[in-house]
């Protein structure tokens, strides 16, 4: 009688593509919740609500007191390499002298021996003296740029006189970067920005959570929505009224100030730890089905 396929198929000597997807095997594929993205209110240090907002010429947003801790580091991180990066030149020239000098005492010594006749005194007593101008395995070199070598020489074959390469300092940027968008940024390119807050009056005055509208359109602010900052002023719009109005009439529909195309900033849009940047809210994720995975000793589960 013959075996049913559907009631042993899953006694075959590999994998199938029912078992493989069950088992994790290949790209999984997610969509990302909300937890994964950051709000468009918060930070791009702190991942909290900001405070005091700061905006770069590339639509990052952070708080003053985080942007500005951060930038102090970067200075006190370039001002220690620019300190290292001295001392290692200031080393190398001294290094480069010291070479010069030891030259300059062994051509003194070639020439003394060369016009004086100074024989160098070797204590072996055959007088053996091979192709290479040596004496024997007990001979002795009496300059003392040799003797320098021979006091430095390093062998490979023993740990202790291993020789090591220098770690050599390339001369760092002085130029602070964004910590999100890695442009440079200066602090007088940050502007600040406000949000226009929605004034509900059945709202409960206690509450944490505040929502911000379009000073145009009074269209409430989300995620889903593209906002454009004024550099100018710093009023905050959504995309629809900056390409409808702002980029038509060149005037700030919340202060009547003039703008240019150029002050329109584009907020960016960004992820948490978990997520990056862009559109796509999409994960993936590649798993591998093997003998040392561990995965391939797991049962299928059954399909309800």
């Amino acid at each position: 009688m013959p075996q049913r396929h559907s009631k042993n198929n899953n006694d075959l000597a590999f994998f199938t593509y029912d078992e493989k997807r069950k088992l994790g095997y290949g790209t999984q594929r997610e969509r990302l919740g909300k937890d994964s993205i950051k709000p468009f209110d918060a930070c791009c240090l702190c991942l909290k609500p900001f405070i005091d907002p700061l905006c770069c010429q590339k639509g990052h947003v952070f708080c003053k007191e985080c942007i500005f801790e951060c930038l102090l580091a970067q200075k006190k991180d370039i001002k220690r390499k620019l300190a290292a990066h001295t001392a290692q030149q200031k080393q190398e020239k001294d290094e480069e002298e010291e070479k010069l000098m030891l030259q300059k005492a062994r051509e003194l010594d070639a020439f003394d021996q060369q016009n004086h006749g100074a024989v160098p005194q070797y204590s072996d007593r055959s007088h053996a003296r091979d192709k290479n101008g040596f004496h024997g395995a007990n001979s002795v070199k009496v300059t003392s740029y040799e003797e320098e070598a021979l006091r430095n020489m390093k062998a490979f074959w023993l740990p202790s006189a291993t020789p090591e390469a220098p770690a050599k300092s390339e001369a760092p940027s002085t130029d602070t970067i964004c910590p999100e968008g890695k442009e440079k940024l200066r602090l007088k390119t940050l502007f600040p920005i406000y949000l226009t807050e929605y004034n509900n009056e059945h709202k409960k005055p206690q509450s944490l959570e505040s929502s911000y509208i379009c000073p145009s359109c009074k269209v409430t602010f989300t995620n889903t929505l593209s906002l454009v900052a004024i550099s100018t002023c710093g009023h905050v719009f959504c995309k629809k009224c900056s390409d409808k109005f702002l980029a038509v009439d060149k005037v700030c529909l919340a202060c009547n100030r003039e703008c240019k195309e150029r002050n329109l900033i584009c907020l960016e849009k960004g992820g948490t730890g978990f997520a990056g940047h862009g559109d796509r809210l999409e994960a993936t994720d590649f798993k591998h089905v093997g003998s040392g995975s561990g995965l391939g000793l797991v049962r299928p589960a059954a399909r309800t």
